[in-house]
């Protein structure tokens, strides 16, 4: 290998260099989308009925946001009993048509089909489906054999930004109840 060619592969781009290159990349794709104008048959806008009312028969439904205690107002379309579409209630008066990215998410939450919807056990390396009395049975007696053998000090329960002022309160009671004054809040973790 020749030094010229050795040279033209160990030579380096500079900072400025690569953002200037990857300026004229930006701005060169751009106008070939643009210039493109949405003619390739990849796309087209959508017709006046399909934006009326792309779900016939679907019902909106004002509700609240539940991935804090903000309480964010939704608008959410409901589809043969299937939450379809949603958007935010722009005369909310928390969060004046406004929503973090969780609530915009929300949606996909509900709708993942792997989100938990029943209580759960791993026993013997597989996942089993318990009932609710059987998970409260289990929650609570291990509660009860770690304050017996070790104390109550040896939990901490953590609170949550889902909580409402209500929820806080008789959280906190549960906890001095249980006798310990570990209790804090998820936001300051």
């Amino acid at each position: 290998m020749s030094n010229s060619t050795y040279d033209a592969l160990k030579a380096k781009v500079g900072r400025r260099s690569f953002i200037k290159m990857a300026a004229v990349a930006t701005a060169s794709g751009a106008i070939s989308a643009f210039a493109n104008n949405n003619n390739d048959g990849v796309t087209r806008e959508a017709t006046k009925e399909e934006i009326k009312n792309p779900f016939p028969g679907s019902k909106k439904v004002k509700t609240i946001c539940t991935a804090c205690s903000v309480g964010c107002g939704i608008i959410a379309e409901v589809h043969n009993g299937v939450w379809v579409r949603q958007e935010v209630a722009q005369d909310h008066p928390v969060s004046l048509g406004g929503h973090c990215c969780k609530g915009a998410d929300m949606i996909d939450m509900v709708r993942s089909e792997v989100r938990l919807k029943h209580p759960m056990v791993k026993e013997k390396g597989q996942w089993k489906r318990i009932s609710w009395d059987d998970a409260y049975d289990r929650i609570s007696k291990k509660l009860k054999d770690l304050r017996e053998k070790e104390s109550p000090d040896a939990t901490m329960f953590l609170g949550s930004a889902k909580m409402g002022t209500e929820q806080a309160y008789y959280f906190r009671k549960f906890a001095a109840m249980y006798g310990t004054n570990n209790i804090d809040h998820q936001a300051r973790i």
